[in-house]
């Protein structure tokens, strides 16, 4: 029989403590990384801005930030609910009553940008001879020109509304269910009456709607970050028809959760990432942030 001599014994418990303790340091030094959960709009996702800045940001506060994107108006429904500890948007209306409402504090202006009409190079419409962009919309409704709406609650399904608000065409409105990983709640919207057969009103983020509009050959609202993310397809076929009226201008703010609402909220990291995205150094990243030789966002001076 193979006997074994208790020098040996000895060191295999040596061996197997020191290899617990390792195990056990390694895993407490995993736990001790905090996580920052943002909800936040999808174009700060899908333009690349959060990629370029969050491991900056992670780095210097040893953390990890989860990251939900999602329209505006979803992104502040789940901080109103205290699931995440911060949230970026773009809708200031919104902003401003999910603050006045106690869900949310400390609200940045964080940086700026703004939407763009794209469509189909021959233009139908003729939005390109439009005064204003309420004006273009109004062409694209008399025209029944095809219109992809994002019709999800976003900032940029928000500006949509206030510009046909503008444009004169009467509206109806309608209401719609939206489910987003399992859950569902619903919105109303208006949206151009009678408009059946040309205006596709679709609960996707912008860089599905876009995908959309190119293969209709549509118009579309778009913020101008993530159009110039997606323009570097080869044969995007959707030009900008109409820019630069006041009314489109895109103003996007960062907002902690209110701890006194939701005490288990990281109030203090969440206030490091504003700090830190309004500090002279995020705001140059910020300011730097180019996609093929353009720039995304502006920052404020």
């Amino acid at each position: 029989m193979f006997k074994v001599r208790r020098n040996n014994v000895k060191s295999i418990f040596r061996i197997l403590s020191t290899s617990l303790l390792l195990v056990a340091v390694l895993c407490t030094g995993a736990m001790a990384t905090e996580i920052l959960k943002l909800s936040t709009t999808t174009s700060t996702a899908n333009s690349g801005l959060l990629d370029y800045l969050l491991p900056k940001f992670e780095a210097k506060y040893d953390c990890k930030v989860h990251v939900l994107p999602m329209g505006t108006g979803a992104a502040l429904k789940v901080a109103e609910a205290g699931d995440v500890d911060v949230t970026m948007v773009h809708a200031r209306s919104k902003e401003d009553k999910f603050v006045a409402d106690g869900y949310g504090v400390n609200r940045r202006d964080l940086m700026y940008n703004d939407f763009v009409l794209v469509g189909p190079a021959k233009d139908p419409a003729g939005i390109k001879s439009a005064k204003t962009a309420a004006e273009a919309m109004a062409k694209i409704a008399a025209a029944k020109a095809s219109f992809i709406s994002r019709g999800d609650d976003s900032g940029t399904h928000s500006k949509e509304q206030a510009l046909w608000g503008k444009s004169g065409v009467k509206l109806e409105t309608q209401t719609k269910t939206l489910t987003k990983k399992g859950k569902s709640r619903e919105i109303s919207y208006q949206e151009p009456a009678g408009s059946k057969g040309w205006y596709d009103s679709v609960g996707q983020g912008m860089g599905a709607v876009l995908n959309m509009a190119k293969e209709k050959l549509a118009y579309t609202l778009t913020d101008r970050g993530t159009y110039i993310a997606y323009t570097a397809e080869k044969g995007f076929d959707l030009p900008i028809l109409f820019e630069g009226d006041e009314s489109l201008f895109n103003p996007y703010g960062v907002i902690a959760v209110n701890p006194e609402k939701h005490p288990h909220v990281k109030y203090e990291l969440a206030m490091s990432f504003i700090a830190w995205l309004t500090s002279p150094e995020g705001q140059q990243m910020i300011n730097d942030y180019k996609k093929h030789g353009k720039q995304l966002f502006y920052i404020y001076k």
